[in-house]
């Protein structure tokens, strides 16, 4: 039995016995007077019940819009609006103590994003260095991250640059998110702007980014991937391509870091493939490697696929309504009972079952206030 094989196995069968079942549950948001949101939220939820309590406000920030918990679970990372040495006002990366009897965070330190409009932020495994992107300038930069939490001033600073064959969004570069492989020794980074998943070396000692070679992977034309997520084998990427409502599946060269298309498939109902003026937003597998969710954003559904574990391909199962209006994000937790989306437009977050035989998720009645909810994030405290 080969590596990848044990890995698949090991996930299938001990995800929930590993999992505890209680969690923190933080919320990423976009800041502004119309929908009141004052930064980071966080609620508890217990995976046995499906208890999730009102989130309350755990840190004030501006637009902390994606969020990551570090391995030891001790700080979080946001991107979003922060005040350099000079005082001036940018975009950038902030890391927070977190408190977990409370949950509160305290702020730690802010580093520049150099490039500007961040919109996404990963931690690598090791829980050595930090990575964002930039939407607006189309770069990304990482950061090595310091014994107490706090994050150095950018290690490594990646201009992208072309274009792709849409004359409105894709005049230039848009990266939008960072993601490390399973083995740690490759970045992968969406550009929206380029059709384009641009691979990247990683050094958690210094928490720079270098180009690999093969030094990008192409997606379908004008199709804008956006974030990206790996089968728990570690044999296969899934990104979902914003502009087009599409997935695209890739096999995964873990030795050379390199992806190759297998398929690109639709992630709408077929009565509504071909509508124009739509976009997709996550990503997830889910951890016993058979189903995989796609955000259809202003859609307003999330789409179910079965996932074939030995080739890969996806077939689509479920467009079930995400109940608010615009899912930027979604995430399962840890356990793979559960899955949260938070609805950007109607403040919201709600909480769907997972059936653990076909993957299909139930509306559990269950949603929260969250102004502006952009991310979630489970921290488990078991």
């Amino acid at each position: 039995m080969t590596r990848s094989t044990l890995s698949f196995v090991f996930a299938a069968l001990t995800t929930t016995a590993i999992a505890g079942e209680n969690f923190l549950v933080y919320f990423g948001t976009n800041t502004n007077a119309k929908n009141g949101s004052k930064g980071i939220y966080v609620a508890r939820f217990n995976s046995s019940s499906g208890e999730l309590t009102q989130p309350e406000l755990a840190a004030e920030a501006g637009n902390p819009g994606f969020l990551a918990i570090h391995p030891s679970k001790k700080y979080l990372y946001a991107i979003g609006d922060v005040s350099t040495p000079d005082g001036k006002k940018g975009g950038g990366i902030s890391s927070f103590g977190i408190d977990l009897k409370s949950g509160k965070l305290t702020p730690i330190n802010q580093a520049s994003a150099v490039g500007s409009g961040p919109c996404h932020v990963n931690v690598d495994q090791t829980g050595k260095m930090a990575a964002l992107a930039n939407y607006g300038s189309g770069s990304v930069a990482s950061y090595a991250i310091k014994d107490d939490g706090s994050v150095s001033e950018a290690a490594s600073f990646i201009q992208h640059e072309g274009s792709s064959v849409d004359p409105k969004r894709q005049t230039g570069p848009h990266a939008h998110s960072v993601n490390f492989s399973p083995d740690n020794r490759f970045a992968f980074a969406c550009d929206l702007g380029l059709d384009k998943v641009l691979i990247y070396k990683v050094d958690p000692a210094t928490g720079k980014l270098t180009p690999n070679e093969p030094a990008f992977a192409k997606t379908p034309a004008g199709g804008g991937p956006r974030h990206l997520a790996f089968h728990p084998s570690g044999k296969y990427v899934f990104v979902n391509n914003e502009m087009a409502m599409t997935e695209t599946v890739f096999a995964y060269d873990a030795e050379k870091g390199a992806l190759t298309e297998i398929e690109t498939v639709s992630t709408l109902p077929e009565a509504d493939r071909g509508k124009t003026g739509l976009s997709t937003a996550e990503t997830l597998a889910h951890p016993n490697g058979r189903v995989v969710y796609v955000s259809n954003r202003t859609h307003d559904t999330i789409a179910v696929f079965a996932c074939d574990p030995a080739t890969g391909k996806l077939t689509q199962l479920q467009n079930v309504p995400v109940e608010g209006e615009i899912p930027r994000n979604i995430c399962l937790d840890p356990t793979g009972k559960w899955l949260i989306a938070a609805h950007q437009n109607s403040g919201t977050a709600a909480l769907f079952k997972v059936d653990q035989d076909s993957g299909k998720l139930t509306f559990t009645g269950t949603k929260v206030n969250v102004p502006g909810s952009i991310c979630v994030r489970f921290l488990g405290l078991d």
